[in-house]
């Protein structure tokens, strides 16, 4: 296929931290080209260069062997290059079809709006995402995973020849992903290009032409996806050996640590389940199941309408997270931007004021205990960082969420709540995460884990409680479930 978009010898630095270094590849029309890595390697940043969001320190990008700088993301657009950025970049408080519009120069009609031209611009691209809402719709009432399907839909209003996807399945349930995936089949028969960014190896391999692999800012290397296999291209992207952890053993049923009968809140209906010192429980069900909102009632962010919680074998209703975190239990929220972090505050900072009277000495903060604590958690995750000083807004997602994780690991609490921890994590991040979950069970910590990917919750559960419309439809053990099961009773077929 004729080459579309080369981009030779690409440099970029951030804060002193070298995002890219001397990266040179092409991408051709009507291909779908994987760009993989873990986090921190510069995916993201390779990405936003070719859409004109960054500007390059060096380095040259040529558009059908034609030299452009693009200065904007609107000189892309006028060259046909769109993107979807993995952080959702909508307006919340506009409808659905003045996000499709906005920006957007195909949809430039003239001073005034013509409601019914904007209605027959964008209803064929919310049919073509399968996003089936009305265009005035506001963003802001939508869940996580259609307001993705609002970020695509826009994208291919653009008339884009190129169009760069970022983690696009990373809130969509396994439907609106093989949606996706007809899409893209559709845009590669009419030549367009796709820049597909991706954790996920099974995504990759099933419609990938071409991979190409990140490592700290440096191109590893392309390989066809038909000549390679999975345990290349990880070794590629990690550059050690990832060994699989094991699980600990089962526990005893007599190290009782949570117990949760007939839990009700406005969002869940009479929940119950136990929780073991050393055990990892892990929760399953589709988006609206509930998972969330069972973090929630549990670290005082819902209301209890009724049912019981002992903690330690004493009762245990939480009124606030302040209140939680006193009693010992610990909540990582599935958005850590929204509902985690402080995007412009250090990664220290973000790492230990839950625990900063552990640091105290009167009035003052002893400083050099609290960096040597927290160094040493973001040692065992493997934080990529330029300084422990550096906003958390300048990291990777990947690395954000580390951010997040090692607040809780300071604080140390007795049961721990980790809602799709590993979302969006690239896969040598997700071995340094399981590794943790095994170390916290080995430290005879309880862990609640959600996850949206099955093939983690099995790897990594000793059970599965299954939840659908916040109802309890079953726990199984870890020989008792399989993927079938689990989907089984959370779609409540069984």
């Amino acid at each position: 296929m004729p080459e579309l978009l080369r981009v030779e010898n690409i440099c970029k630095h951030f804060d002193g931290t070298q995002a890219l270094d001397g990266v040179s590849l092409s991408i051709e029309q009507g291909e779908v080209h994987a760009l993989v890595g873990e986090n921190g390697a510069g995916k993201s940043t390779l990405s936003k260069i070719i859409a004109g969001v960054v500007l390059p320190d060096s380095g040259e990008m040529l558009l059908e062997g034609a030299a452009v700088q693009l200065r904007n993301p609107l000189d892309a657009q006028r060259l046909g290059v769109g993107i979807i950025f993995q952080e959702l970049d909508l307006f919340p408080h506009l409808s659905v079809a003045e996000n499709l519009i906005v920006g957007n120069l195909a949809s430039e009609r003239g001073l005034f709006v013509d409601r019914r031209a904007m209605e027959e611009f964008c209803a064929p691209l919310l049919r073509q995402v399968g996003l089936h809402c009305s265009p005035h719709q506001l963003v802001a009432g939508l869940s996580l995973a259609q307001m993705q399907l609002v970020a695509i839909a826009r994208a291919l209003g653009m008339n884009a020849r190129l169009l760069i996807m970022d983690e696009p399945t990373s809130s969509l349930s396994e439907d609106g992903a093989a949606t996706l995936f007809q899409l893209i089949g559709k845009l590669k028969q009419s030549g367009v290009a796709i820049v597909y960014v991706s954790h996920k190896m099974d995504e990759i391999f099933r419609i990938a032409d071409r991979i190409s692999v990140l490592r700290d800012g440096r191109l590893i290397g392309t390989q066809l996806s038909g000549e390679t296999f999975v345990g290349e291209i990880i070794s590629m992207m990690v550059g050690r050996e990832l060994k699989e952890s094991e699980h600990r053993a089962g526990i005893e049923a007599s190290s009782l640590l949570l117990r949760v009968r007939s839990l009700t809140t406005a969002k869940l209906n009479n929940i119950s389940f136990d929780l073991h010192a050393g055990e990892v429980l892990g929760v399953a069900g589709l988006v609206g199941s509930g998972r969330s909102s069972l973090g929630a009632a549990l670290f005082g962010l819902d209301a209890i309408v009724s049912g019981s919680i002992e903690l330690r074998g004493k009762p245990f209703r939480p009124r606030s997270p302040a209140e939680a975190l006193r009693s010992g239990l610990g909540l990582v929220p599935e958005d850590r931007k929204a509902q985690g972090l402080m995007m412009q505050m250090s990664i220290l900072e973000n790492s230990t004021f839950t625990v900063l009277d552990r640091f105290q000495a009167g009035r003052f903060v002893r400083l050099a205990e609290e960096r040597r604590q927290a160094e040493e958690v973001h040692r065992r995750l493997r934080l990529k960082a330029a300084s422990e000083d550096a906003a958390v807004s300048t990291l990777s997602g990947g690395n954000q969420q580390k951010v997040l994780l090692s607040r809780w690991l300071l604080a140390d609490p007795e049961v721990l709540f980790l809602d799709d921890p590993a979302r969006g994590i690239d896969i040598g991040a997700k071995h340094d995460i399981y590794e943790v979950l095994n170390q916290l069970a080995a430290a005879m910590k309880g862990i609640l884990l959600v996850s949206s990917e099955l093939p983690e919750l099995l790897r990594c559960s000793d059970r599965i409680l299954v939840l659908h419309d916040g109802e309890s439809k079953g726990i199984l053990t870890r020989g008792e479930a399989t993927q079938e099961r689990i989907m089984a009773l959370a779609t409540s077929v069984i």
